[in-house]
């Protein structure tokens, strides 16, 4: 016969099972992955069938922090409270006493694989996965490029380089050039591929760039799509200019590559993409915002009720220019990115917009090239492949340069590295959030834990990191990708292949009530005048 108990103990874990059971089949989260497709693994799940209980910590959410213990079972959140049971010797028991428990990471601009300027990126859908997991990221959203202006055979590509993802991702869809097999291809996208964004380069002459009509089409598809318009915004054709100018100063070195795109050139191209998104009425993602002067022109069109995303990137929110100064072409190259990393002072600024709303998220344009290739430009700035590391380190550097100083909250930092990124691309609540139905893609920080950076310990395959040294407080301790520990105590656990593709549908938050906007528009013309029928009456 059972002794009481053991009774209480059975009872105590039937009582577990079946709120599992009813939350797992009933919980909104659920339905609103069927809807968005589930991506190429189906919805949720994708666990290795481990049951994990986190007790003791603090879970953060965007909306509130909360004293209470985390379950998950098959990849999936299960239940959020105070005091669940341990009732199962298989179910493995984390105790986050004194630390944060949050959604892990999504990096929203990255370039993994990614072929540019005679070279490819030295990481990959496993390097850099590897990277971001160490570093709390369970997810984000690469940058497909079309290959010779063809959106399907870009795809195509990215789909074969992501079959070695060790964690979740995403697509947004470069465009390179248009016409109409552009615009028929940017449909097939957005409803059968699960793309919902489009990044058009204001930027690279010659290569990348799209001029000014051929923008107005795209954001007019985009809009007609229900799908998100991103600008790179750099004046294209001054910046050949300007980089012209400095090869007939004499000026070869990294230093030049700041000085031939100064922060004008970045205000300018942000301010008209703005107006031609505000012309035809459809939200307008900044990527890499990196000076004080593109973000005012945010924060203007901002108060003026236009829908336009800012999205700082951890290196223009911590450096300055000056590395680029450094006597050695090796260390200045280093910080060679576009736009480029400012003078001392944007970065505050920068910092106070993101702690103020006027910016909204935090990417990393992760884009890593080793010292071998940023040698390509050794006798010329304009050769050196542009681009930083930051997967692995921006939920630390955040953490560290933002809560620790008091400019933003353990709430706000869930916000700014995860939930913002999960509504804007339109996959929350199934990420950016721990509630019952999301994905568990979890972190656990410990907020008295100090961490050090730099290329001999990142995971990264770059020999060098612009953020050699740097040092801080708030330590990532365990990183939990669908319910898989994959980051503990200093040992990574990334599997090739155990990554998952993550549709994101059209019409977000963003494409609420354009059209009531659009009718108010077209009744304020009062036109057209019948003028004929005036004169005749």
């Amino acid at each position: 016969m059972a002794t009481p108990c053991r009774l209480r103990l059975r009872l105590r874990l039937l009582f577990t099972l079946l709120v599992a059971v009813a939350v797992a089949a009933s919980h909104p989260a659920h339905e609103f992955c069927a809807a968005a497709g589930g991506g190429a693994g189906g919805c949720g799940g994708g666990g290795d069938g481990t049951r994990i209980l986190i007790k003791g910590g603090t879970v953060v959410n965007a909306h509130r922090a909360e004293e209470a213990d985390v379950y998950i079972e098959d990849g999936v959140v299960v239940a959020v409270r105070p005091n669940i049971p341990v009732g199962d010797d298989n179910v493995r028991v984390t105790d986050a006493t004194g630390k944060y428990v949050m959604p892990g990471g999504i990096d929203p601009h990255t370039h993994l694989e990614m072929e540019f300027m005679g070279t490819v990126t030295i990481d990959d859908f496993y390097s850099g996965h590897a990277a971001a997991l160490a570093g709390g990221t369970t997810m984000h959203i690469d940058f497909v490029i079309p290959v010779n202006g063809n959106l399907t055979a870009g795809l195509e590509s990215y789909k074969h380089k992501a079959e070695k993802a060790a964690m979740d991702y995403g697509f947004h869809m470069a465009i390179t050039k248009w016409n109409d097999e552009v615009s028929r291809e940017m449909e097939v996208m957005v409803k059968e591929h699960g793309i919902n964004s489009f990044k058009f380069f204001m930027a690279y002459k010659g290569s990348l760039m799209v001029t000014d009509d051929l923008l107005l089409q795209g954001l007019q598809k985009c809009k007609s799509l229900g799908a998100l318009a991103m600008v790179h915004a750099e004046n294209g054709d001054a910046v050949a200019e300007g980089q012209q100018r400095m090869i007939d100063l004499g000026i070869t070195g990294p230093e030049g590559h700041a000085l031939s795109r100064p922060p004008v050139l970045e205000g300018e191209a942000t301010s008209r993409a703005i107006r031609l998104a505000k012309f035809v009425n459809t939200p307008l993602y900044v990527v890499h915002v990196m000076s004080t002067d593109a973000m005012e022109e945010i924060a203007k069109a901002k108060r003026e009720g236009q829908r336009v995303i800012g999205e700082p990137v951890v290196s223009g929110l911590v450096l300055d220019d000056s590395w680029l100064w450094d006597p050695d072409f090796a260390t200045a190259s280093k910080y060679v990115m576009s736009p480029p990393i400012r003078e001392a002072g944007h970065n505050k600024l920068l910092q106070a917009a993101l702690s103020s709303g006027i910016l909204q998220l935090v990417g990393t344009d992760h884009c890593t090239f080793n010292s071998t290739q940023k040698a390509f430009g050794a006798y010329d700035f304009r050769k050196i492949p542009n681009g930083v590391n930051g997967i692995e380190e921006r939920m630390h550097i955040i953490w560290d340069s933002m809560v620790e100083t008091g400019k933003i909250t353990v709430t706000d930092y869930v916000r700014v590295t995860s939930t913002e990124c999960a509504k804007i691309f339109n996959i929350y609540p199934r990420k950016g959030a721990i509630l019952e139905g999301s994905d568990a893609d979890i972190i656990i920080l410990n907020p008295k834990r100090s961490f050090a950076m730099g290329a001999r310990t990142h995971h990264s395959r770059s020999d060098t990191s612009v953020y050699e040294g740097r040092k801080g407080k708030g330590m990532v301790e365990v990183t939990i990708s669908r319910g898989r520990v994959v980051w503990e105590d200093g040992n990574l656990n990334a599997v090739p292949g155990a990554g998952r593709y993550v549709r994101t549908p059209p019409f977000g938050y963003l494409f609420d009530g354009l059209d009531k906007s659009d009718a108010v528009y077209r009744a304020s013309l009062r036109a057209p005048v019948r003028r004929g029928e005036a004169a005749a009456a």
